[in-house]
């Protein structure tokens, strides 16, 4: 006898806790039909998979903010390329003749982008990780569940790798549309830019999972490191004119050596093979070492 309030009595259904007709491995298909997959197979998929989960939680939710993403990532290279293009670009040129060789917009286009990606990942690695553990408390959620701290972390972090991938590609794509970089060897710039952002978010995302108060943190984050790191981290100019006593903000910021490595791709910026590799290495490192340190905190903080 079929009994309506009972889902195993249902038309098609397994009282064991599969569906008749219907694939187990289709999540979605389970769900509108009011069916779920058996508790035992939800956790295996979650210990196997929970760092994706993470991952596509956090996506969704940027979806809340998709026309802030979208408009930075377009905007942004346009008002640039008019203002380093057509303003201070052509003084620039008339004066010097340029930079390194190359127009002053083929100069800073690269800069331009991989600081705008990198800013962006400041912000994703801030306010949005604390919600997780202070106003929203999902990760606590996520916790609870077969998923484990360290997915959490990497989840998060991974999302936050795809947006600065698909930030970069947009930014990118627009600049080639605007003659400001070469179509070709450019597209490098994508996975380089990717690679800086992680490499700074990642170490400000396990400092945010330590932040338990709402005070001024953030904002010092913003005006003593993001700011300085635009600023003379060779954005705008080369290295090698500032004074000897600001050098140093370059040299140990990822801005700077994700921009060295995006003008080598980008119009040729004659790097030595050691050069390339010292670039790639601090980068690597530097998002390495973010994503132990941020699993340890997310740990930390999520198991007490």
């Amino acid at each position: 006898m079929t009994d309506p309030r009972n889902p195993s009595t249902r038309p098609g259904s397994d009282p064991a806790g599969g569906s008749a007709g219907v694939d187990l491995a289709d999540s979605n298909t389970l769900a509108y039909s009011g069916r779920a997959l058996p508790a035992s197979i939800q956790a295996s998929r979650v210990r196997s998979l929970g760092w994706w989960y993470q991952a596509e939680w956090r996506l969704i939710g940027m979806r809340a903010y998709w026309t802030s993403i979208l408009g930075s990532a377009l905007l942004t290279p346009i008002l640039y390329v008019i203002a380093m293009g057509i303003g201070l670009g052509t003084l620039v040129d008339k004066a010097s003749g340029g930079v390194d060789g190359v127009p002053y917009l083929t100069f800073v286009a690269p800069g331009l982008l991989v600081a705008t990606v990198v800013m962006s990942a400041a912000n994703e690695t801030m306010f949005p990780v604390m919600d997780g553990f202070k106003w929203g408390k999902l990760y606590f959620a996520r916790a609870t569940t077969a998923a484990s701290p360290t997915q959490v972390a990497l989840g998060e972090l991974l999302a936050v790798a795809i947006r600065m991938a698909a930030e970069a590609a947009v930014f990118w794509l627009v600049l080639v549309l605007l003659g400001a970089v070469n179509p070709t060897t450019s597209v490098l710039m994508i996975p380089v830019t990717a690679l800086a952002g992680v490499a700074f978010g990642a170490p400000l995302m396990a400092y945010s999972a330590t932040v338990e108060q709402e005070g001024y943190q953030f904002s010092m984050v913003q005006r003593f490191i993001v700011m300085p790191m635009f600023l003379f981290a060779g954005t705008f100019y080369p290295l090698s004119a500032m004074p000897g006593y600001l050098q140093w903000i370059g040299w140990i910021s990822p801005m700077w050596h994700g921009t060295q490595l995006a003008r080598a791709v980008s119009f040729g910026l004659p790097l030595a093979g050691w050069e390339v590799a010292v670039h790639l290495a601090f980068l690597g490192a530097l998002a390495a070492l973010g994503a132990w340190l941020a699993v340890r905190n997310f740990t930390r903080r999520l198991q007490r």
